[in-house]
């Protein structure tokens, strides 16, 4: 990630005003400002860490040294005879010249070559070739025998990606890659299946929407959704089809080196569902010749009906990005926290409702293959439950393109992926902000990589959502973002004389003060009865590399934990609120505190008193 990006820690507690005891060291990222009366929620994202590691690779400057002598074989040939959308590969290699730094890397398309270099790429001898592999390993790294022996097995975990793959073993390292040996083509047995469905909440309350990927293009095959009560019968909404083309990319690698194709993205909106009900649905994609070419079965709760006074429960957390079940990537330790933290959401999954991952998703940084890589990762809980997304600066910023920070963090990828492979309802889905709603929860998602400083669309944006809210029948009020408003321990933030990005504070802190009121409560467990002031609560440590703390630490800080974790909120009625920050490594709570109020407390905060200043400032 760019020198002076801004990741923050996970399962910080900071209340803005008071003189609080330190405690407990801390982590990194999503930021949650949880007002007394209501709540927001902040992501982040983490300085000096970012370079995907498929960066390392020089793989343009790749030439060609096939040796006869050197083997390798992968097996089996077709995967997914039985409709898998996932299968383990073995691969024998035989070199009779090992070295220390071989590796295996995984291509697909499985026939790579000079074909696929884009114009950009010019260099003083033509490279042999010019796409990035989806991943690999380092032969050693799993056999220490290879460089005595000459042989090795590997194993590779393969998702259907629509096209075949090879293996390939390179000599050289990573800066000098020298192509030996290319495995045998294999492939998946339906290479264009529709895969990887993600929910997300339509634009009004009844209303959920189906996103998934496929290899069908809309001339060859209509795609929809087969949906229903379960037991009822089903009936069939059409989806609409989206492209990714390498020319909407705003630079390398995504145009280049990192680019692959995505295929198709559909869309189908279930409208007019019943508030509370068990819904089952599969994707479809009706062919020519009057076959169906099926997804495997899902089923979803719908949202209550808002304002309804039920359990409802929030799952938080920024930064996750992904990691490869098989141990793929010599760097496999860039994104450490994600397949815990992936697991344990998927381990208890049937205790809660929705789940918000605010920003820095794939970390694909213009490696595109990623997001492959990501749904299918996150497919078991984004299928069944709303997957909220916000943008981060890894999913957005880049030159001239439109971001309020000028940097390179989204690795050409400048959006275009982040809002085309999930869905959002927003009024413009280029512009990533939007407001949601799931019974007594109404959630406002900012977008920090756009200009949200007073006056602007977002600002009004943003005002309008935390005004408009009828905070008696929802009473818990969340405001969601990717960077740290104001309250963040980075060491980064505190060596700058600051606690924040910019924008954050100075951009909305009259927002705060206005419809939240200024922070005059020393309490730190139990929050009740009347009270103006706002909790901010860093939740971000999704999987990500962790960030320092500072070593001057604020006076308002009332928790840290330097581990990866996430939040849960848990709300019981419309009076009562509990927020967790749970670890990733054993999914138990290590910091909490709830919110104990009624709606005539809510109305006896006038915000016309507040003073214009925190602690913080």
């Amino acid at each position: 990630m760019e020198s002076k990006s801004s990741k923050h820690k996970v399962g910080v507690r900071d209340m803005s005003c008071n003189k609080v005891p330190e405690m407990e060291h801390g982590c990194r990222c999503l930021k949650v400002l949880l007002w007394l009366a209501s709540l927001s929620l902040v992501s982040a994202h983490v300085i000096g860490y970012g370079k995907q590691p498929l960066s390392k690779i020089a793989i343009q400057l790749t030439t060609t040294a096939l040796r006869k002598s050197v083997s390798i074989q992968a097996n089996p040939v077709v995967l997914g005879l039985q409709g898998e959308d996932t299968e383990w590969v073995t691969v024998n290699l035989v070199n009779p010249n090992p070295s220390e730094d071989d590796w295996v890397a995984v291509f697909s398309p499985a026939n790579f070559n000079s074909s696929t270099c884009p114009p950009e790429i010019i260099q003083e001898q033509a490279p042999h070739i010019c796409t990035s592999p989806i991943k690999f390993k380092i032969v050693k790294s799993s056999n220490s025998e290879y460089t005595k022996t000459g042989k090795a097995v590997l194993k590779f975990r393969l998702i259907n990606q629509r096209a075949d793959f090879s293996l390939a073993v390179f000599s050289g390292g990573f800066t000098n890659p020298k192509l030996v040996a290319v495995s045998n083509y294999i492939t998946f047995a339906n290479p264009k299946a529709p895969l990887y469905p993600r929910l997300a909440n339509g634009k009004s309350w009844d209303e959920m929407t189906i996103t998934w990927t496929s290899g069908y293009a809309i001339d060859e095959a209509v795609p929809f959704v087969e949906w229903g009560m379960k037991g009822e019968a089903k009936t069939r909404s059409p989806a609409g089809t989206l492209t990714i083309d390498r020319n909407s990319m705003c630079g390398s690698p995504a145009r280049t080196v990192g680019w692959r194709d995505q295929g198709f993205i559909h869309t189908s909106f279930l409208k007019n569902l019943w508030p509370n009900s068990v819904y089952s649905y599969r994707m479809g994609h009706l062919l020519s010749n009057g076959s169906v070419a099926w997804s495997k079965s899902f089923s979803f709760k719908s949202s209550p009906y808002p304002g309804q006074d039920s359990l409802q429960r929030v799952i938080i957390f920024g930064d996750m990005g992904k990691a490869e079940r098989d141990g793929s990537f010599e760097y496999s330790d860039y994104q450490p926290g994600a397949l815990n933290t992936t697991d344990q959401l998927i381990k208890d999954l049937e205790n809660y409702d929705i789940v918000f991952n605010i920003g820095d998703m794939t970390y694909s940084n213009g490696y595109v293959s990623q997001w492959d890589q990501f749904t299918a990762l996150v497919e078991p809980i984004a299928s069944t439950v709303p997957y909220m997304v916000a943008s981060g600066n890894h999913e957005r910023d880049w030159p001239d393109s439109g971001s309020f920070y000028q940097t390179k963090a989204s690795g050409g990828e400048c959006g275009v992926f982040a809002e085309t492979m999930f869905y959002v309802p927003a009024e413009n889905r280029a512009k990533f902000w939007y407001s949601t709603d799931y019974g007594m929860f109404h959630f406002c998602i900012a977008d920090t990589e756009h200009d949200w400083r007073e006056g602007t669309e977002q600002y009004k944006f943003i005002e309008h959502c935390l005004a408009s809210v009828d905070r008696r029948k929802q009473p818990w009020l969340i405001f969601a973002s990717h960077r740290a408003l104001g309250y963040s321990s980075r060491d980064w933030y505190a060596e700058g004389g600051a606690f924040e990005d910019p924008m954050g504070r100075v951009g909305l802190q009259k927002l705060w003060q206005k419809y939240r009121n200024q922070c005059v409560n020393s309490e730190k467990s139990h929050y009740s009865g009347t009270m103006n002031g706002t909790i901010h609560v860093v939740v971000g440590g999704g999987g990500s590399h962790l960030s320092e703390f500072t070593t001057a630490i604020p006076n308002w800080i009332i928790y840290r934990d330097y581990d990866f974790g996430f939040g849960k909120l848990t709300a019981f009625n419309h009076s009562y609120l509990l927020f967790e920050y749970k670890k990733s490594s054993d999914g138990n709570v290590y910091d909490s505190f709830t919110i104990s109020r009624e709606y005539k407390d809510v109305l006896a905060c006038v915000h016309d008193s507040c003073e214009p200043t925190t602690l913080a400032s």
